[in-house]
């Protein structure tokens, strides 16, 4: 099975995602499955994973519908409120729906480097393994040293990395980026994703050459078995069609064998989140 590992559907409004602002244009409108089904058919994918965009539960609910409406929809990443008393009770309810697999904060919004090694967050996550969900970790390099201490507390959790952490590619920065990726992959229950890496760079200018500094990196930390490819669309469309940004993972492992880019391209992905 193929899979998208990370993407996003939204019906926009100006108040909720008030982070659309005028410079991402267009981005600014609604984007459903509909709009997704011929892209992932003339890229040869099975199906995605939805991830939340929104930090309310009502976007797990918006998710969950799309998943069962839509088949190819295979799992969903929602959100719930880690840090609240009653966690342990919302995680189980949702963990009741075969295709709510694992759970994501916005953490990269958080103005506190800090954010995930606050007690009660900490407290929110120690409940995901119970109910048999995944983390995804969606940071700025500026918080990276928060991820790490909080994935040497959790070794038996699930975590990925979204977006590669997200480092500075447009200004090429990339020594401490490395140094923690380094750290991170020294873990075994920690993945990573190939995604969101060209909003991280000129939007209008970029090349493949950008890119392949940080997937060197990668790919030697954490190896084929930990890497799962994902668009990150719409939010790719910063930054290019869907098939230009996909072009970018397409050529870096083209002289790979087959076996170890069905990984990447979706075995890893079943695997991690438990996809039927």
């Amino acid at each position: 099975m193929r899979i998208d590992s990370h993407q996003h559907f939204w019906k926009y409004d100006p108040t909720k995602h008030a982070w659309i602002d005028d410079s991402m244009s267009v981005i600014q409108d609604d984007f459903f499955p509909s709009d997704l089904r011929d892209l992932l058919q003339q890229n040869r994918l099975d199906g995605t994973v939805a991830v939340q965009a929104d930090q309310t539960e009502a976007e797990t609910e918006f998710l969950l519908d799309l998943a069962l409406k839509y088949d190819y929809v295979k799992a969903v990443v929602g959100w719930v409120d880690l840090q609240a008393e009653n966690v342990a009770e919302r995680l189980a309810h949702y963990a009741k729906n075969k295709k709510f697999v694992g759970v994501r904060h916005v953490v990269q919004e958080e103005p506190d480097p800090e954010f995930m090694l606050g007690a009660n967050f900490q407290r929110g996550l120690t409940q995901l393994k119970d109910h048999g969900l995944t983390y995804d970790i969606l940071i700025f390099p500026t918080q990276m040293k928060a991820a790490l201490e909080t994935i040497e507390r959790h070794p038996e959790q699930p975590f990925v990395i979204d977006h590669i952490a997200k480092p500075y590619i447009k200004e090429g920065k990339i020594d401490e980026w490395i140094d923690y990726m380094r750290k991170m992959a020294a873990h075994e229950n920690v993945m990573c994703k190939l995604s969101g890496m060209v909003t991280e760079a000129d939007w209008t200018g970029w090349k493949y050459e950008d890119f392949v500094p940080y997937l060197d990196v990668v790919v030697e930390a954490f190896g084929v078995d930990r890497l799962m490819y994902g668009s990150d669309w719409p939010v790719c469309l910063l930054g290019g069609s869907y098939d230009k940004v996909k072009s970018l993972v397409d050529r870096y492992f083209e002289g790979y064998s087959q076996a170890d880019q069905d990984k990447i391209y979706g075995d890893n992905a079943v695997r991690f989140y438990g996809i039927k």
